[in-house]
Parts: C-alpha cells; sequence; structure tokens
C-alpha cells in the first residue's frame, strides 16, 4: 500500500557528510527538497575517525567552503584541536587537519539543516527511485510513501547492504550498530546501475582513564588559521593527541591468529583501502617493519571514549583485546567499542558524467561513498557538486563542471569518471598535476567566483572573498616596488648575499630566499594585510616559476579541453582506434579530446586517430 509523501523539486536520499551537503546546496539554491535518512541520530556521523582534514583533504575542506559549502564552518565550530601538517616540506603538500567533537559536529549539523528554509528532513529507507522512461519522477520508502521530485541525489555511504564483520562473527548493520539499507541495491541495478562491493573499516575505541598517557609522545594543537573564511578564530585551548607504535609482541598476535581474520580466512568479498589499510594486513604486507604508528585521538569533549588511529582491524574480539593491550601506554587499556571491517554496495563511477549525474536516467546524480571513495571530505566535496548540478539542471541552468585545475575537487571527479576505481578512492597530493597551484591557502581566490556564479555563495560569504582580495592585491603591489642598492644592502648582507648592483623588487628578495617577515621588518609596509593573505602572496613570488610553467600546461590542456567529442560518435566503428580504446570510449564516452586523453587504455595514437576524425 502506498500514500503520497508529498510534492518536491529534488530528493537526497542519504544525511551523511555527502547527503548534507547536496541537501545544503540544493535548498540553498531555492530547491524544494526532502532529505530521506534512515536515523535522524545519523546526520553528518563521524563513523570512522573523529577529524576533518589532513594531507590533500584540507585543500577539499577548504574548496567546498570557498563554494559556499557548509563542512568547514561546522568543522570549526567543533573543533578540539588543529595542526598544519606537512610544514617541514613545501606549501603545496601543506594541509589544516582538525580534530573533532564528533557528536557536537553531529548536532552543529543537524541543526544547521533543520533551520534551512527549503529542506524538509525526514527519516525513512528508500527502497525505489520512481521513474517514467528515461527520466525520475519520484522515490518510495519503505513504508510506501510517495515523494514526488525531479531530481534524486543518491547519498547512501556504506549503508547499501551494509556488513560488519568482527572475526566469525557477521550482522548485517550499517556503520556503529545504525540500521542498513538493505532494499535499494536491487532497484539500482534494475536501473542500469553496474553494482560491486567495497570494505572499509574501523578501529577500537578505548577507556581514556585506562591508557598510561605519561609513557607517550604528545601532540598539542597549533596557533593556525580555521577551515573557514568565515569563521574568525580557532578555540584557545586544544586538547591534545598522543602518538604510540605497535611492536614486536603485537606482530605476533597478529601473525598467529591470521586464519581467524576475515581478510584471510575468505569471508570478506569487498576490495578494501589500499591507503588505509587495517593493522593486520600492515603486518602481512610491510612485515620488514618492526613497527607502525598509532595516534590516540579524543572522540569528544564529553566522553571518554579515544580513537585508537592507525590499529583498524577485522580480527575476533579476544585477538583485539590482547593486541592492544602489547601496545606502550595500552597494557591495560579496556575497549569500549571493538574495531570491525564493513562491506557495503558502490557503484561503478564510469557510469557518471562529469556532472555526477547518471548517464542512464536523467535527473538522478550520485554522491560519496556510492561512488567508490573514502572519507568524509571527498562524500562531502561530491555532495555539493551533484546538490548544486541537480539545483542547477532544474533551472535548466548549465553544470559546474570543475576542471583539474580549478581545485582537488576537480582531480577527485574527473578521476572518477574518466579513470574510475577498483578500490576505494583516496586523494592524495600526489593525484594533483597542478598541486602548487591548488594550495590549501587559496581556494576562494580559485572558486569562490564560480560558486557565486552559481547561486551558492552567500553575499556574507562573498563579501569576505572581495576583502581578501583586495588585502592580496595591495600585499602584491607593494612586492613589485623597487628598492635602490643601497636600501637593500643590509637585508642582503644579513643573508650573507652580495650586494646587488641594480634595483630589486622586494619579490625578488623572496625568490633570492629573503622571508616576508625579515623584509617588512627591514622596509615596513604590508599595513592591515592578514597573516594568511602575507603566506599567500610569499608563496606565489616564491614559486613564480614553478606556477608558470604549470601555467604553461594549463593552456596547452585547455586546447585538448576545448575539441568537443559529439554524443554522437560510434566509437566502435572507427577504423584506426585499437579495440581497447574503442571499448573504454564507447563506455566512458568522454565529452572533450582532453577527457578522453586521460582514459586508461587510450593511447596517444588513438588520440592523434580521433582528432582526424573531428577534423574530417
Amino acid at each position: 500500500m502506498s500514500y503520497e509523501e508529498g510534492n518536491f523539486d529534488a530528493v537526497v536520499i542519504g544525511a551523511g557528510h555527502a547527503g548534507c551537503e547536496a541537501a545544503l546546496a540544493l535548498a540553498r539554491t531555492g530547491q524544494k527538497t526532502v532529505m530521506l535518512t534512515l536515523n535522524l541520530d545519523s546526520i553528518a556521523f563521524m563513523a570512522c575517525n573523529p577529524s576533518i582534514g589532513g594531507t590533500s583533504k584540507g585543500q577539499i575542506v577548504r574548496e567546498i567552503d570557498a563554494l559556499g559549502g557548509e563542512m568547514a564552518i561546522n568543522a570549526d565550530k567543533a573543533l578540539l584541536q588543529i595542526r598544519m601538517l606537512n610544514r617541514g616540506k613545501g606549501a603545496a603538500v601543506q594541509s589544516l587537519r582538525g580534530q573533532e567533537d564528533k557528536n557536537l559536529y553531529h548536532r552543529l549539523m543537524k541543526q544547521t539543516l533543520e533551520q534551512t528554509e527549503n529542506l524538509k528532513i525526514l527519516q525513512g529507507e528508500a527502497v525505489e527511485i520512481l521513474t517514467d522512461g528515461k527520466k525520475v519522477i519520484g522515490v518510495k520508502t519503505a513504508f510506501g510513501g510517495i515523494i514526488n521530485c525531479k531530481a534524486v541525489v543518491i547519498a547512501t555511504g556504506v549503508y547499501l547492504n551494509g556488513s560488519c564483520i568482527a572475526g566469525e562473527w557477521r550482522l548485517s548493520s550499517g556503520p556503529n550498530g545504525f540500521q542498513p539499507a538493505n532494499e535499494l541495491t536491487k532497484n539500482l541495478m534494475e536501473l542500469g546501475f553496474n553494482v560491486r562491493r567495497f570494505k572499509t573499516g574501523t578501529p577500537a575505541r578505548v577507556d581514556k582513564r585506562t591508557i598510561d598517557f605519561s609513557v607517550l609522545e604528545i601532540q598539542d594543537g597549533e596557533k593556525v588559521y580555521p577551515f573557514s573564511y568565515l569563521s574568525k578564530r580557532i578555540p584557545e585551548k586544544q586538547t591534545p593527541c598522543y602518538l604510540t607504535y605497535t611492536n614486536e609482541k603485537t606482530h605476533e598476535i597478529i601473525r598467529a591468529n591470521l586464519h581467524r581474520s576475515p581478510l584471510y580466512s575468505g569471508k570478506i568479498h569487498g576490495t578494501g583501502p589500499r591507503y588505509c589499510p587495517s593493522i593486520e594486513d600492515k603486518v602481512v604486507r610491510f612485515a620488514d617493519k618492526d613497527r607502525h604508528q598509532l595516534f590516540l585521538e579524543p572522540e569528544g569533549a564529553d566522553t571518554n571514549e579515544i580513537y585508537v588511529q592507525g590499529m583498524s582491524s577485522s580480527l575476533p574480539h579476544d585477538v583485539q583485546k590482547a593486541m592492544y593491550r602489547t601496545v606502550k601506554g595500552l597494557e591495560h587499556c579496556e575497549i569500549m567499542r571493538y574495531a570491525y571491517a564493513i562491506e557495503y554496495d558502490c557503484i561503478d563511477s564510469l557510469d557518471l558524467y562529469p556532472s555526477l549525474e547518471f548517464k542512464k536516467i536523467e535527473g538522478i546524480f550520485t554522491a560519496g561513498q556510492i561512488n567508490g571513495t573514502s572519507g568524509y571530505e571527498e562524500a562531502a566535496a561530491q555532495g555539493l557538486i551533484a546538490g548544486l548540478n541537480a539545483s542547477l539542471k532544474l533551472r535548466n541552468k548549465s553544470p559546474l563542471i570543475l576542471k583539474r585545475e580549478d581545485g582537488y575537487i576537480g582531480v577527485l571527479i574527473d578521476d572518477l569518471v574518466t579513470k574510475g576505481t577498483n578500490e576505494p578512492y583516496r586523494m592524495m597530493t600526489s593525484r594533483a598535476e597542478y598541486r602548487i597551484i591548488l594550495r590549501q591557502d587559496n581556494p576562494d581566490f580559485r572558486l569562490t567566483e564560480l560558486g557565486r556564479e552559481k547561486g551558492l555563495v552567500s553575499d556574507e560569504r562573498y563579501n569576505v572573498y572581495l576583502n581578501r582580495k583586495k588585502e592580496y592585491d595591495s600585499a602584491i603591489e607593494q612586492l613589485q616596488i623597487k628598492l635602490r642598492p643601497k636600501e637593500t644592502a643590509n637585508i642582503l648582507a644579513k643573508y650573507n648575499f652580495p650586494i646587488a648592483n641594480v634595483s630589486l623588487s622586494k619579490a625578488d628578495l623572496i625568490r633570492r630566499g629573503i622571508t616576508l617577515k625579515d623584509i617588512i621588518a627591514e622596509f615596513g609596509g604590508f599595513e592591515n594585510i592578514s597573516e594568511e593573505i602575507l603566506d599567500t602572496v610569499e608563496t606565489d613570488a616564491k614559486y613564480e616559476g614553478y606556477l608558470e610553467k604549470e601555467k604553461e600546461h594549463i593552456e596547452k590542456q585547455k586546447r585538448l579541453e576545448e575539441k568537443i567529442l559529439p554524443d554522437n560518435i560510434d566509437y566502435l566503428s572507427i577504423s584506426g582506434l585499437r579495440l581497447e580504446a574503442r571499448q573504454k570510449l564507447d563506455k566512458i564516452r568522454p565529452k572533450s579530446l582532453g577527457q578522453a586523453e586521460r582514459i586508461s587504455g587510450v593511447s596517444p595514437a588513438d588520440i592523434a586517430v580521433l582528432l582526424l576524425y573531428l577534423k574530417k
């Protein structure tokens, strides 16, 4: 029996990090939206690590913020501690990472959603996406409710046929004991989605009262700027994390019980993440290492739970207790929540357009772990893009397609829809060929105008951007001021450089290795310029030569991107293309010659054939 739940412009299925950003993007751009979730208590829930950001992920969080998203604002409000990673390396790989109060993060995001105009939150399970021919027309819930709509964003996370596993124990479940979604996968396959099975995992949470922190290395937070451009400051008092290591005794227990690990006994069939392996996987794959680094991270200000980062496992509970207690500082630890692995259904991301719309049914978009990614940040980024593009489609406007040179979000989505992934995809700085441009200090300069053009950037956010741009332009102008040889003599001598016989700009001094801090101390200026802007202009001056080379490469690539490939090309009949190239091009159907060039299995010779075909 069915009944009418109501008429909406769009439905978002799922309320994880992807679903929250998708729902907000739709509602904030004027679309009447309903967000469907299995449980209101799971909204924006951090099922794994209680943190936001990290290497390359910090860039994504700030890009979400620059486009008008919510994750960065929420992360700043729920901060326990924040640090800048990779300070000892170049600016291109430095990233913010914040330790979060996970319960507060959930409550704040739920509150934001509840107070958003045009957005209804509904607890219920989606069991069928309704279509009329090749267009979406609604969603049916397990209760029989029919939600009529013109667009759907599927952001189901790890809930699709979720199954939690530890040793011989297995339970049909979502993360953290939440209810799974067992009905929708069948419908997705009927709609034409290619479904696969992935796996991820989480470590145990231990009682902080049973940890000996006195023997551990402390990791305090740092005084840095917040994630969001709208946040004024970070907490004065930050909660520390702690560092410890596994040892040979830990590894002996793991090796002795590998036959009980579902990873090695064949009980886990899903493909796991290569770059975030379980502790048993680390011990086997890196047998030459005598220890592995672990971080003890607080789960919140109001709980004793401590997250043991780096020690996820699917071993039986008795083995977990024994191995955790071999770790320095954890000898007497009591486990509050045991580690587990979780298998779930996801789709082949090659079935998507760069807008994240499903190729076979108009109006269906997907975002987050259903697309084969891992990580809160990657999910939120896709949710924002999918939700915004669903809104743009409803408004008969062209979608927002971020290019690889625009941001890490562009790299992420292009990788998914052009190369696909056979394992949980995790963003890394090495995936971005233009990472000197795509730094964590300049996302608003790259993306806020785009977000404003598409209707998502608010007046408040846009004014903050304009003020920052004004500061930046002022600082750049001051860097170009020429100084006579006698003016630069003192500062050059301080750095043991020979006295210049030509006038030098302040930017020239930076390129010689002199810090902007010393330049300001020597010559003054740069009043009313924020520290963050000063960091940006100093980095731009220091890496000017590399930035110019990246920009030249981008211009060359643009020429290929501008060569549009018609949708109706019959790749299978083009003589001269190799068989693999024909099959890949026919499956992915790239939008441009540039995208075709990035498809695995398409060679430069194949591109030359396509170029000749276009000329004809």
